[in-house]
């Protein structure tokens, strides 16, 4: 996560006091998806580490498939970078919302092969929790290729998408009490 930093540059270092001022005012776009990018990221980092609670084994396949993830995560600082520059451009708004997409794909075959025929998983672990997760964590890559679909009509359409994820996966869901291993009082 914190690679997404190196995405942000300073301005010019020959500039004079006022204008310096100014154009750091003026990378606003670039501060804004740092953050935002920081955050999706916590989300995948919070949903990995949730299917973690539940894959107990490892074997070949199953570490290339986290590697395609963190492939996927690799990318963010690039994708970030380029809407930082771009914000409102429907190539860079396309290539986030394709990163998005193939992030929350890659989390989600993590999911599904570690939990196809409890391959990694306690074998008598819930269908209820696997299926709520798969459900849960398909919604990211549906609503990313949405927002890619209305970046023909409008960015702004799409990046208020992109944006209403981050509520939509930190609000506690019907999987966390299932995680938490007890009932909603």
């Amino acid at each position: 996560m914190t690679v997404l930093v190196l995405g942000l540059r300073g301005p010019d270092p020959n500039l004079s006091e006022p204008d310096l001022a100014s154009r750091i005012l003026g990378l606003w776009p670039n501060y804004l998806a740092y953050a935002f990018s920081f955050v999706v990221l916590g989300v995948y980092w919070i949903g990995h580490h949730n299917q973690f609670h539940y894959i107990k084994q490892t074997d070949r396949v199953f570490l290339w498939v986290n590697i395609l993830f963190l492939l996927t995560i690799g990318f963010v600082p690039f994708s970030t970078s380029l809407l930082g520059l771009y914000p409102f451009s429907p190539t860079a708004v396309r290539v986030y919302g394709a990163n998005l997409t193939a992030t929350g794909l890659a989390l989600y075959a993590v999911w599904w092969y570690a939990t196809s025929q409890h391959r990694l998983v306690e074998k008598d672990l819930d269908p209820h929790i696997v299926s709520l997760a798969k459900r849960r964590t398909i919604i990211g890559p549906v609503v990313s290729v949405l927002g890619i679909g209305f970046s023909f009509l409008d960015t702004r359409i799409s990046l208020v998408l992109y944006l209403l994820l981050i509520p939509f996966f930190i609000r506690p869901s019907h999987i966390d009490i299932h995680f938490r291993g007890g009932s909603h009082n």
